[in-house]
């Protein structure tokens, strides 16, 4: 996974190399906050957009920020 940006909030985001399979070039990205109890983290699979939550839970708001951060920056994450 390569660092990609930390939001104020303490949230990391992180990617995957391309990965070919099943004939679609593929990248996931990850969104992890460090909370008392754990992480709050989720991952978005690229060029699907297929959201697959881990643990903890972020907000309605923050899911639709992170999405709509993913489509906006998918052209450079897949670099």
């Amino acid at each position: 996974m390569h660092p990609y940006l930390t939001f104020d909030d303490g949230t990391e985001v992180v990617h995957s190399d391309l990965i070919h399979e099943d004939g679609i070039d593929k990248v996931l990205v990850h969104f992890e906050r460090p909370t008392e109890s754990g992480f709050d983290s989720i991952r978005c699979e690229l060029p699907l957009y297929t959201w697959t939550p881990w643990e903890g839970s972020f907000s309605k708001d923050e899911l639709a920020f992170f999405d709509e951060f993913v489509h906006s920056n998918a052209a450079l994450l897949y670099c």
